[in-house]
């Protein structure tokens, strides 16, 4: 195996390959081997599994996983840090390069059939729309990843608290989500302008199936377009109102509320009784 990437090891990458880190692309590399250890360690990997990470970059992460499972699929959409990374790997005869758009994908196809753990520093830019599609696709077992701080907050806030938005009811609809380490951005380069959390995302056995979740996600994006509105009016264009009332009575909502107060099991049995 490799040693995990230091601050001048990653200079060196990026100057040996012409590459520069692009803030379009939410690229900011992990340049603190205790970290990739911390982050490792907080994932509670076991050797035998088999582990996905979406945009992987130079490999700072890459190697810390290679030393903990018996697989790694590392997927990076940028050619030149393609380059890079399978420069950075080279040793480890457990890891795969792939050079695709993980959004674009089937990742039970990438790892081949079976079930894979998703750990990774998502780049900023796709950090939540590549969770939703991993956890979407059931070849994904659990996530363990790295995002800037008030995005993870967001993923996990509670009806009721400030950060509440679409994205936390869709996220508590598929999974249980916490934060579990914060990282600082002094561990980057570039350092960015926020520090990072890393968040967990188990599956809820209990999740809506397939046929009832694009109603529920419907319902939940209107809920939630018009904030410090309440249900009544932000719903209105889904049903009339003598529907809608009917619905919330079985539902057992109140349409006098604002969705970011209602309990996510609440909004989804609204959107299946206004079916």
């Amino acid at each position: 195996m490799g040693e995990l990437l230091t601050p001048s090891r990653v200079r060196h990458l990026l100057d040996a390959h012409g590459l520069a880190p692009r803030k379009a692309a939410g690229q900011n590399f992990l340049v603190d081997p205790n970290t990739v250890r911390r982050i490792v360690a907080a994932a509670d990997l076991a050797p035998g599994d088999t582990v996905l990470e979406v945009g992987p970059g130079l490999g700072s992460l890459t190697l810390g996983l290679a030393e903990a499972v018996d697989r790694v699929v590392a997927v990076e959409i940028d050619a030149g840090l393609v380059r890079a990374l399978r420069e950075t790997v080279g040793g480890c005869d457990n890891v795969e390069v792939i050079h695709a758009d993980a959004l674009r994908v089937d990742l039970g196809e990438l790892v081949g059939g079976g079930a894979a753990r998703l750990v990774a520093n998502l780049p900023y830019n796709v950090a939540t729309p590549l969770v939703m599609h991993a956890l979407l696709d059931e070849a994904v077992d659990d996530l363990f990843v790295m995002v800037q701080r008030e995005v993870g907050e967001r993923w996990c806030a509670a009806p009721g608290t400030p950060l509440r938005a679409a994205v936390s009811a869709k996220i508590d609809l598929l999974a249980e989500a916490d934060v579990v380490l914060r990282i600082p951005r002094s561990v980057f380069h570039p350092v960015p302008n926020v520090d990072s959390v890393m968040v967990r995302l188990r599956r809820r056995p209990d999740a809506p199936p397939p046929a009832d979740r694009d109603r529920i996600f419907a319902v939940v994006e209107a809920a939630f377009a018009q904030r410090r509105k309440t249900l009544r009016n932000t719903l209105r264009g889904l049903a009339g109102p003598e529907e809608l009332a009917a619905a919330a009575g079985r539902a057992g909502v109140d349409l006098g509320a604002r969705a970011e107060v209602v309990p996510t099991e609440r909004l989804a049995a609204l959107a299946l009784a206004l079916r």
